[in-house]
């Protein structure tokens, strides 16, 4: 006797009619009562040879039909949880593979040479990558290299290996590296020249430093080179950062006096700042400061603000200056802005969440205050994840 599989649950395993949670079953699927899996069609050959060992990806079994409706549910569950409903929930934006612009992989000097990829599911070991297909092409064809440079000058522990792709090309930051003497020292630099590293920074365990920068690294966010300091919080893909650009600056309106709260580099202050002033605040000070001088050059329409929200958040004499807000909070979410913002008279209110879960909470208590979700897109940006985020708009 075999049961449908109904829908996937939040960490990515099948759930039947009965409730019944099936790993590595999709909805479409059937199982018996032995666990087997009958493939339905939705039942995808995964693309990558790693997948099921690798933690970085978990429905890489699931089409594309099957991604965006877990990517909605999940957005739109924790909305109802909360008693809330949309007015109306935009087509879900899913990134393509080969897109991811930054990503944490471990490596590990071992007898036979080093391991370097991301851990396995529950799990401190690592998965050593002869692939992956949602890195960007230019940050996958580093894997061997880094490899080789693991095997010959890494330290006998775990090391953490950050890539970020820049504007100049690739960043690479090496942390719980040192390196011992002119030899391995001399060889990074060599590495990050052979390979056309946009720079190159080691954690000795005394914090970054930078060991290689030809010119200074920047992004760029609509249309603004930004300074990029090492490790700075960028969105995944430049595909979802710009989906959620636009229909923050299509939502917007006629606002004119803004505020973009955990503004990071000014990703959303740049893109809105178009016949708007706009005040972006953050509590990171590299990225503040690199926010800060952008601005300036790009024309001061963007404002920059050094200030931590969760400690000291806007206050009503400043929020009720403004016609508009956006935020963009940590997992964690903003508990404490929100409380803020549902106390002014502010009657646009733009959030962006990586945390369906706080994003919901925070939702009701700007319902309770009158704010309706009128518009909400769920963005899967971390492809073939678990990952959700999205961006959505609250008038009253």
């Amino acid at each position: 006797m075999s049961e449908p599989i109904i829908r996937l649950a939040a960490k990515g395993d099948g759930v039947s009619a009965s409730g019944r949670h099936v790993s590595g079953a999709v909805p479409g699927d059937a199982v018996d009562e032995s666990g087997t899996i009958m493939p339905g069609p939705h039942h995808i050959a995964p693309v990558c040879r790693h997948f099921a060992r690798c933690g970085g990806c978990q429905l890489q079994h699931a089409d594309d039909t099957v991604l965006a409706d877990f990517v909605r549910d999940r957005v739109v569950n924790a909305a109802r949880g909360q008693g809330l409903e949309a007015d109306e929930v935009l087509p879900v934006h899913l990134s393509p593979p080969h897109t991811r612009r930054r990503a944490g992989l471990h490596g590990l000097r071992t007898a036979k040479g080093a391991v370097l990829g991301y851990r396995e599911g529950g799990s401190h070991r690592v998965v050593d990558l002869a692939e992956c297909p949602v890195l960007h092409p230019a940050m996958a064809a580093l894997l061997a290299p880094l490899r080789r440079f693991v095997a010959a000058h890494g330290p006998k522990g775990m090391v953490g290996v950050d890539l970020t792709l820049a504007d100049q090309g690739v960043e690479a930051n090496l942390a719980n590296f040192p390196l011992e003497g002119l030899g391995p020292t001399e060889a990074a630099l060599d590495f990050a020249r052979s390979h056309a590293l946009a720079r190159l920074t080691i954690d000795q365990g005394y914090g970054p430093e930078t060991l290689w920068e030809p010119e200074p690294v920047t992004v760029t966010l609509s249309g603004v080179p930004v300074s990029l300091p090492p490790g700075s919080f960028l969105q995944a893909t430049r595909d979802a950062e710009a989906r959620m650009a636009a229909d923050a600056a299509a939502w917007l309106g006629d606002a004119r006096m803004m505020a973009d709260l955990f503004a990071g580099l000014g990703t959303f202050a740049f893109a809105l700042r178009q016949g708007r002033k706009v005040l972006a605040v953050e509590a990171e000070r590299a990225a503040h400061l690199a926010c800060k001088v952008a601005g300036a050059q790009s024309g001061e329409s963007v404002l920059s603000l050094h200030r931590d929200l969760f400690r000291n958040p806007l206050q009503l004499a400043e929020l009720n200056r403004l016609d508009a807000v956006l935020l963009d909070p940590p997992r964690a979410g903003a508990r404490a802005q929100v409380a803020e913002i549902a106390a002014s008279t502010l009657t646009r209110v733009l959030y962006v969440s990586c945390n369906p879960s706080s994003w919901a909470r925070d939702a009701a208590m700007l319902a309770q205050a009158g704010f309706r979700l009128t518009k909400l897109r769920p963005v899967g940006q971390f492809r073939w994840s678990t990952h959700v985020e999205l961006v959505s708009l609250f008038e009253r």
